[in-house]
């Protein structure tokens, strides 16, 4: 193809001419350092290209090759345990190959062309297939199967097909299309900015489990929902996306580190390696792929590792997996939008970002869902997406948490003064919400209990009184309050610093089940409607709150999940210790 020339440099946005044979949104590579860029703009024979390196040193008059080929990445065994950068070369190449700083040009292949697989076929000659379907198994690590799938447009009858040990390049398969015979690697390739084709898209009416309480019991998410995670800087928006990462109930887990800063992702990408995997026991990284584009590392590169993972959750969605993808942040993938609108010198929008933010933040939530993949089985996979968003000053009225709300189902505010007074996490318990809830609360009453969604109809109710009462406290005092009044602030005491705060760096606490969540919740009720029995009954408020129990209750999120029965156990207790208080004018009801 035709070689193009530089004639305009302005920081990563390159603008060459001679590019008429060239689309918008094909990979180029850029100078004699061929430095990787893509073209987002086309006039006449002009091609604005985003270059997802440094370009400093590059002038006018050097060359620009076009590849004619879309930003794409590489999909089979061996991206799980990958750490990558935005564009999917792998972190760990790149520092063999140019040490602790990246060197121009430099580039690496996403999967290893040596390392050797073991194929395992599920088809045989002679099976007709469509695509999607799974021609085989390679076991990519002990806890994933990774399923090699036909590529689409490449279906047909089998021809021959071959158990043994391949590398990624090595043909396992061939198949006789219409018109052609196709040959079958383990790796497929797929461009970043389309979204990978599915049957039919489902509700979804599953939970991700979470294990964080103020998360599955008051917000739930589904698997293949979408949430946003806004909050200020210091608000705990990172913490809450690890202990996502490492606890949520999906099979694989994608983590973009979008612009964060450096020493973020490098606790990531040395924390994960070490962790256990609770369903397992292996390390979580057994099912984990990491892409980091850091604060540091060239901008217009952030604005790919977005489109990057959702392709590689896609991937992995369409073996029929259950897939989480975290992004941290959205908002720095935005402000690499801004920055490459302003060098374009497009019209700006609201606070500079461009037109277009909207549209972009839709079309990558859209991506998400419970689907039945493709293939002559139907079959379920889920992706979920979590986006955090970092707005100024944690001001929620900025466009790209106003975007982000628009298209997410799932609110969990962040709150400055929560993380200030130590409550993690610092969800606000008043303005969060999800729009999931009637559809887990169905799932929680089937499942757990069929009391789950009404103890937390009555905790949320509390909280909000709660919050009224408080305005009353702070004119006239506590003393003021009637006796019902003030035993009910006691409980959202209880509710708000014994359920939901939870320790994310506690062994024990940085993860609650479900059935846990519940007696904990149940708990607390419970000693609520005794307590408002025994006030009935003539017993006052201080006599309730001094029960010797009660401080085994504010330290009942310390008991192992082996040993919940002793939450059972701590409740026969702090009743009996009530009905005591109240025996002089009859026993209270159980």
């Amino acid at each position: 193809m035709k070689t193009g020339k530089i004639i305009k440099v302005a920081g990563p946005l390159v603008v060459a001419e001679g590019m008429e044979e060239a689309n918008v949104y094909d990979v180029v590579y850029v100078s004699d350092n061929k430095l990787i860029g893509e073209i987002i703009e086309m006039r006449k024979d002009r091609a604005s290209i985003q270059v997802y390196e440094e370009t400093s040193g590059i002038g006018p008059g050097e060359p620009v090759y076009t590849t004619g080929q879309p930003l794409s990445i590489e999909l089979g065994p061996g991206l799980l345990e990958g750490m990558f950068d935005g564009i999917q070369r792998p972190l760990n190449v790149l520092k063999d190959k140019s040490g602790d700083f990246l060197i121009k040009g430099i580039e690496a292949l996403a999967l290893d062309r040596e390392k050797v697989w073991h194929f395992t076929p599920v088809a045989k000659a002679g099976d007709v297939l469509e695509a999607g379907d799974v021609i085989g198994i390679v076991k990519e690590t002990e806890i994933v199967d990774h399923k090699i799938m036909v590529p689409f447009g490449k279906g047909g009858k089998v021809v021959s097909i071959t158990e043994g040990d391949y590398k990624v390049e090595d043909v396992v398969c061939k198949i006789k299309g219409e018109n052609e015979e196709h040959e079958l690697t383990l790796m497929q390739k797929w461009p970043v900015r389309k979204g990978r084709p599915y049957k039919k898209k489902l509700d979804p009416d599953i939970p991700l489990v979470t294990g964080q309480r103020v998360i599955d019991t008051f917000f739930p998410v589904g698997k293949g929902g979408t949430a946003a995670i806004p909050g200020p800087f210091g608000s705990g928006k990172t913490v809450v996306q690890h202990q996502l990462a490492k606890w949520a109930d999906a099979e694989i887990v994608i983590y973009v580190g979008c612009g964060e800063r450096g020493n973020e992702m490098t606790d990531v990408l040395m924390e994960f390696p070490e962790l256990e995997d609770p369903k397992t026991g292996a390390s979580l990284m057994k099912r984990t792929v990491l892409i980091a584009n850091t604060s540091n590392m060239p901008v217009a590169a952030r604005e790919a590792s977005i489109y990057t993972g959702i392709t590689l959750g896609e991937y992995f969605r369409d073996m029929g997996y259950s897939v989480a993808m975290m992004a941290d942040s959205t908002s720095r993938w935005a402000e690499a939008l801004r920055e490459m609108s302003g060098r374009l010198e497009e019209m700006p929008g609201d606070e500079g970002y461009p037109a277009y933010l909207g549209t972009r933040v839709a079309d990558y939530y859209e991506r998400s869902g419970k689907v039945i993949v493709n293939g002559s089985k139907d079959e379920e996979g889920a992706l979920t997406l979590i986006g955090a968003v970092s707005p100024a000053g944690g001001d929620i009225s900025e466009p790209v948490s106003q975007a982000t709300l628009r298209n997410v189902k799932v609110f969990w505010k962040l709150d400055y003064a929560l993380s200030y007074a130590r409550h993690f996490p610092a969800i606000n318990w008043i303005d969060s919400y999800s729009l999931y809830q009637d559809k887990m609360d169905k799932y929680f009453d089937k499942n757990v209990s069929d009391t789950f969604s009404g103890n937390r109809l009555r905790a949320a109710k509390i909280l909000q009184e709660e919050a009224s009462l408080q305005e009353i406290v702070r004119l006239v005092g506590k003393d003021s309050l009637s006796e019902p009044d003030q035993l009910k602030l006691e409980i959202a005491k209880s509710i708000r610093e014994d359920f939901l705060q939870q320790n994310a760096f506690h062994d024990v606490d940085t993860f609650c089940s479900l059935e846990k969540q519940f007696k904990m919740l149940s708990i607390i009720l419970g000693f609520y409607d005794k307590g408002l029995k025994a006030i009935e009954d003539g017993v006052y408020v201080n006599e309730i709150t001094s029960v010797p129990s009660l401080e085994r209750l504010g330290r009942m999120k310390e008991i192992p999940e082996d040993k919940i029965a002793e939450i059972d156990e701590l409740k026969k207790n702090i009743y009996a210790e009530i009905d005591a208080l109240a025996g002089k004018r009859g026993k209270i009801d159980a």
